[in-house]
């Protein structure tokens, strides 16, 4: 190699004058996200307002939920356009169930009438293993059916019965 053409190489990764430690490599500076400029310019061209305020958003697919927590909320309702932007978290739809029913509309009762069979299928099952475990299993089951209201025995009315019982209460004791 030609000694000018040394000295050339070296210079161009210098990073200080004549006596200063060189860089091993050259650091390559990469635009910073050109996609998000183009993105936030076609936004713009949108017309999108923020909305302040927003605390979560949910997004529902078939059986998941793609969470927000504080995010970023735009809206052009001109243009039939919403930007959700911020950390997501995809979660299934049983676990933040009891906290977004109130969320849930009339799309979504096809996935709870889905989600209640799967839960009385994992009962039946949970049942079913649980009466094949042992004793101990089928004392728990007892226990269950005790939190049961009774079914009410023909010809007879709660009134009939309360009255009944103070009467044989009342027995002479000899």
């Amino acid at each position: 190699m030609d000694r000018e053409r040394l000295i050339k190489m070296a210079g161009a990764v210098r990073t200080g004058g004549k006596g200063s430690m060189r860089r091993k490599k050259k650091a390559v500076h990469k635009t910073t996200s050109t996609d998000d400029k183009r993105l936030q310019s076609t936004l713009k061209r949108v017309g999108v307002n923020s909305i302040p305020a927003i605390d979560e958003v949910n997004i529902f697919k078939d059986d998941s939920v793609i969470q927000f927590v504080n995010p970023k909320v735009q809206a052009s309702i001109a243009a039939n356009t919403w930007v959700v932007s911020g950390a997501s978290q995809t979660k299934r739809l049983q676990d933040i169930l009891p906290s977004i029913f109130n969320q849930l509309g009339p799309d979504n009762l096809e996935n709870l009438k889905k989600l209640a069979a799967q839960f009385q299928k994992q009962g039946s099952g949970a049942d079913a293993a649980g009466a094949g475990a042992g004793a101990g299993a089928g004392a728990g089951a007892v226990q269950e059916d005790d939190d049961d209201v009774p079914d009410l025995v023909p010809g007879e009315t709660f009134e009939a019965a309360a009255e009944e019982k103070p009467a044989s209460e009342k027995k002479p004791t000899a």
